[in-house]
């Protein structure tokens, strides 16, 4: 395995929560509680997953610089990664792992809050497939298009 990518996959490792939802919430008060449910509720989120995790998108190398297995490893190290904050990624099972790839290490600059309860998923669908990150890999596409 190359240098750089053992490197990325420990940081990848090292930004898992630190604490699990479990722990966290049980140290919570219930005012803290209700504040988390109201910035989920607004949207209002405070930092982004890069800050709450630590990692940078810019120390993710360009997918075309990367084997497909290589990619392969940084997507399951990062979905870990994001799972144990609370979150989780829904991809059409056809999108190309580059294009997964460019996806996930776009959260990172992407707001967000952290839960303690349940989790959050990520699906990059808006439901408008023109303007879709999903493109032509849009599960709303085929209804925009009228083939449904």
């Amino acid at each position: 395995m190359p240098l750089y990518l053992s490197h990325l996959l420990a940081d990848i490792q090292a930004a898992h929560r630190v604490n699990s939802p479990e722990e966290e919430l049980e140290s919570d008060s219930l005012e803290e509680h209700f504040r988390e449910v109201e910035r989920w509720l607004s949207g209002d989120a405070e930092h982004t997953l890069s800050y709450h995790c630590g990692l940078k998108a810019a120390a993710f190398p360009p997918h075309d610089q990367l084997t497909e297995e290589e990619i392969q490893k940084i997507c399951d190290a990062f979905t870990a990664m994001l799972n144990s904050w609370g979150f989780h990624v829904d991809l059409p099972d056809e999108l190309p792992l580059h294009r997964k790839y460019q996806l996930m290490v776009g959260l990172l600059d992407h707001e967000c809050t952290p839960v303690h309860t349940g989790m959050f998923v990520f699906d990059f669908c808006t439901g408008y497939a023109p303007g879709c990150k999903l493109k032509e890999y849009c599960p709303c596409l085929k209804i925009w298009e009228g083939d449904v």
